[in-house]
């Protein structure tokens, strides 16, 4: 920094009683150390009644935590305007200062933060919540102890899925369906495309079929209420988890509104109050600038579908068989990886969007625009994530049309077709192929991108500065604040990147997972890995970050509830659209050889196949198909996977009676998974019986000790 400034003095708060650090460093760089005056912590005592130790005769500063000292200096700092009416954040924008940041501690407590917390080794062991408390905040704290607790419990739903997978495994050629398909060698099949595409044989898609079977069977419907349960349990046993937690913290009478009035008022005693507002044109123009940026975003995922339907026109026009064969899944595979990337894309453009929204809303207090933040980013996130999931999930296969009148994008290209046994897998390759992206390469960039800035910053700090101390008394100082300005800087959404990332997880492991039962496992190991991948930027690669007061999650809590919810509607979806459960339950009590009575020893879903496949006859083609092996092979007719009746088309009385029974099944599903959720919610209470009777045998000491003070007082 070439020019030497020094903060204009605060309000009240003369020169002398503050205590100014600054060794000069040959660099041209001036580094301030600031530290605050008794007083001030004195009056945050006395206005807030003290809340670090719940006790009203506190008046040294070492009775309040280191933790709440540097939020106090911090907030003074970015709150106070010099002469100019310029803030610090406005000098750092023009170059003044460079950054501000408090000191890591050259203590024993980051040192056994670094070694018994922030360490790969110590992935399995027990994370020091009440340490973590002490040097980050209750805020940090509170992350981590939540992320422990979601992969403690996501091992009870790893577990089952598990079981699913391997079932499937187990079971993987004994399928009635999938021996069918297997030996359907006559079954003639439509052509997949326009062009170059010939007829196929049923038999060829033998391997898909039991793929298929593995991710739909029986166990899906039982794994996907089991995990709508456990997600209430999930937040049910948080909320108590918490409670446990912050016993010991005394924050149940603490208030964010009035500590920020506290500091506001500290900082100026003349300090005007911003009063809430609402203004209902700025809320109207940030909806419909919300509802444009979601409109986009499933716009993106409609460009998604174009690349899957013209990557599937290609491969299937490819000279290998190989790729012709596997033309579809393909499209699926590519269009995940395609699906990845725009995420990683969006995901840095929503953020500008939330912000500027954010703005626009102009509220009322920095915790006020986080929760709006967290609100509008998350919404933006979920349908960057989730848009072309949902097109799998429910429409792929389903608005097509049929051969003869097919659905097409711009009038030439048709939309893509499902398996004969069902668009499950596509829906499985494809949260599979994102989740183990996200879950690697993210995790690899999140990692190794700040310990390279790190070892890059260090390198050229210690190639180019030579400090020298003209007091010696400076001495102690110096090294520590190089060090610490070598570190990475911490952005100050930088603990909310964690939580959202963690969200998006969440809603991985929630929504679709009946889909893909193998989603908790992999968020588990994951999330063993977050917790120090996290814990060692914190410790070891970034500059200490403020400690924020909190006593639980925030919003978070809610948006937590609303994918719960998500889960229950999404799971009931997948199995009464995307998968094939409820048309085989549909044939094997109403239209399959069981229902006649005469063989018991037969399998109540044979020739479930030649049921689902309606018949076209190749005449009826569109004029422009360029059919292959047509005279050849003198094919007459070919199948399909729909309900049609064979003279004209239309949709036959199956049809309509596997709707009448998606439709009652998604219904039930969800009522029954609602009615579970909040019998759940009603059954386990939000806070443990002994932490109430602790706060209450608190209250009553409290009470008897003002009893005794009054007893003792002389005055009347």
């Amino acid at each position: 920094m070439k020019d030497e400034i020094m903060l204009t003095p605060w309000r009240e708060f003369p020169v002398e009683e503050f205590e100014v650090l600054v060794p000069k460093i040959q660099d041209k760089k001036l580094f301030y150390g600031v530290r605050a005056p008794s007083r001030i912590f004195r009056k945050y005592q006395w206005l807030l009644r003290n809340p670090d130790r719940g006790s009203q005769n506190s008046s040294t500063q070492e009775d309040v935590l280191i933790t709440t000292r540097i939020r106090i200096v911090n907030f003074i700092l970015q709150n106070t305007e010099i002469n100019s009416q310029e803030k610090l954040r406005d000098l750092i924008k023009e170059k003044v200062f460079e950054t501000a940041f408090p000191l890591h501690e050259e203590k024993e407590q980051i040192e056994f933060l670094k070694h018994k917390w922030a360490r790969w080794r110590r992935m399995c062991c027990r994370q020091p919540i009440e340490e973590i408390r002490s040097y980050f905040g209750e805020k940090v704290a509170l992350y981590f102890a939540w992320l422990g607790w979601y992969t403690y419990i996501l091992a009870l739903a790893a577990l089952p899925g598990l079981l699913l997978f391997i079932y499937g495994i187990i079971y993987f050629n004994s399928s009635q369906v999938s021996k069918e398909i297997c030996e359907a060698n006559t079954t003639i099949m439509c052509p997949l495309c326009d062009q170059k595409c010939p007829f196929w044989h049923l038999s060829d898609t033998c391997t898909y079929a039991k793929v298929t079977h593995l991710l739909d069977n029986e166990g899906t419907v039982v794994f996907a209420i089991f995990m709508a349960l456990w997600a209430t349990l999930f937040l049910e046993l948080w909320k108590r988890k918490r409670a446990e937690v912050v016993s010991g913290w005394e924050l149940y009478g603490w208030d964010e509104d009035e500590e920020e009035l506290a500091l506001e008022l500290i900082n100026n005693p003349e300090y005007d109050l911003q009063k809430y507002q609402h203004s209902y044109f700025r809320s109207m123009i940030v909806l419909l600038l919300v509802l444009l940026t979601i409109i986009v975003l499933i716009g993106i995922a409609h460009a998604l579908v174009i690349y899957r339907v013209v990557a599937t026109v290609i491969f299937s026009q490819s000279d290998s068989d190989l790729i012709r064969e596997w033309a579809n899944t393909l499209a699926v595979l590519t269009g995940a990886v395609l699906h990845y990337m725009t995420i990683v894309i969006m995901t840095k453009v929503n953020r500008c969007v939330a912000l500027f929204l954010c703005d626009l809303e102009k509220p009322r207090t920095f915790s006020k625009r986080e929760n709006n933040f967290t609100v509008k980013i998350f919404t933006f996130q979920f349908f960057t994530h989730f848009s072309s999931l949902i097109y799998v999930a429910f429409f792929l296969g389903r608005i097509n049309g049929r051969p003869g009148n097919y659905v097409r994008v711009a009038g030439k290209w048709r939309l893509e077709e499902c398996h004969p046994s069902g668009c499950i897998t596509d829906l499985f390759i494809q949260m599979a192929t994102i989740m183990i992206l996200k879950q690697t390469l993210s995790n690899v960039v999140e990692y190794i991108s700040p310990w390279i800035a790190y070892k890059m910053r260090k390198l050229r700090v210690n190639a180019k500065s030579k400090v020298q101390v003209e007091q010696e008394a400076e001495d102690p100082c110096k090294e520590q604040w190089l060090r610490n300005y070598q570190l990475n800087e911490v952005n100050v959404f930088s603990l909310f990147n964690e939580f959202l990332e963690m969200m998006i997880q969440y809603s991985f492991t929630t929504i679709f997972v009946a889909a893909f039962p193998l989603a908790p496992l992999l968020a588990f190991f994951n999330n063993i890995i977050e917790i120090r991948l996290d814990a060692i930027k914190m410790v070891r690669l970034q500059r200490r970050t403020v400690p924020r007061k909190a006593k639980d999650i925030g919003i978070w809590l809610q948006v937590l509830e609303a994918i719960g919810i998500l889960s229950v509607i999404g799971n009931g979806l997948v199995i009464a659209i995307t998968s094939d459960f409820i048309p085989l339950q549909v044939y094997k009590y109403t239209y399959s050889p069981c229902t006649l009575g005469n063989d018991t020893n037969i399998d109540c879903l044979t020739g479930y196949i030649n049921h689902s496949l309606s018949v076209f006859r190749v005449r009826d083609f569109e004029w422009h198909m360029k059919l292959q092996d047509l005279a050849e092979k003198q094919i007459t007719e070919c199948r399909y996977r729909d309900y049609r009746n064979n003279d004209d088309y239309s949709y036959s009385v199956q049809f309509w009676h596997v709707f009448a029974a998606r439709l009652a099944f998604l219904i039930i599903f969800e009522h029954v998974a609602l009615c579970i959720k909040l019998i759940a919610a009603w059954y386990v209470p939000d806070v443990p019986q002994w932490v109430k009777n602790k706060n209450l045998e608190e209250k009553k000491k409290h009470l008897q000790e003002e009893l005794s003070v009054m007893d003792h007082s002389t005055e009347v």
